[in-house]
């Protein structure tokens, strides 16, 4: 048996105010679109904001439905809706936040499982890394430089 050690890199602003102003300005979007979510049952609403290289800058809310596998997590929302605009289009960064109506998130909420994969699909599509700035509420932002650190043993088509 031998073992492998896998190492994640993460850099982390205190606050939105350290953040560059670019990245700023997609975290204030993806923290008004999270208004925007439909989450009667979790009542845990979550904004993501993408810049494409082309400048544009696509949204996404969570969207849930009664039948819990039928919705969807603010950052497919953002990403499917970029690829079916703009499917030549790279995505460069990705910010997201979340909130809960009962209770403060401080700590950043990363992408979920299905989240992370679903990024990982593009960011091997585009064959270029996808920044990702995840926050709550309010607090830290962490910045991954690519979805490998959050995902480093990635299933991609590589395996079918």
């Amino acid at each position: 048996m031998k073992k492998i050690t896998i190492t994640t890199e993460f850099s982390i602003y205190e606050s939105k105010e350290q953040l560059p102003s670019k990245i700023k300005e997609l975290m204030e979007m993806a923290i008004e679109i999270r208004k925007k979510a439909y989450a009667p049952y979790s009542k845990f609403r979550v904004g993501a904001a993408i810049l494409l290289d082309n400048g544009k800058i696509v949204l996404g809310s969570n969207q849930e439905n009664a039948a819990y596998p039928s919705g969807l997590c603010a950052e497919r929302v953002a990403i499917f809706q970029a690829g079916a605009i703009y499917p030549d289009a790279k995505i460069l960064k990705l910010a997201i936040s979340a909130t809960a109506d009962e209770k403060p998130v401080t700590s950043p909420i990363p992408p979920c499982g299905a989240c992370r994969q679903s990024i990982a699909e593009y960011e091997f599509k585009q064959n270029t890394p996808i920044e990702i700035f995840f926050m709550g509420e309010s607090g830290e932002i962490y910045k991954s430089d690519s979805l490998t650190n959050l995902l480093p043993l990635v299933f991609d088509k590589n395996f079918l």
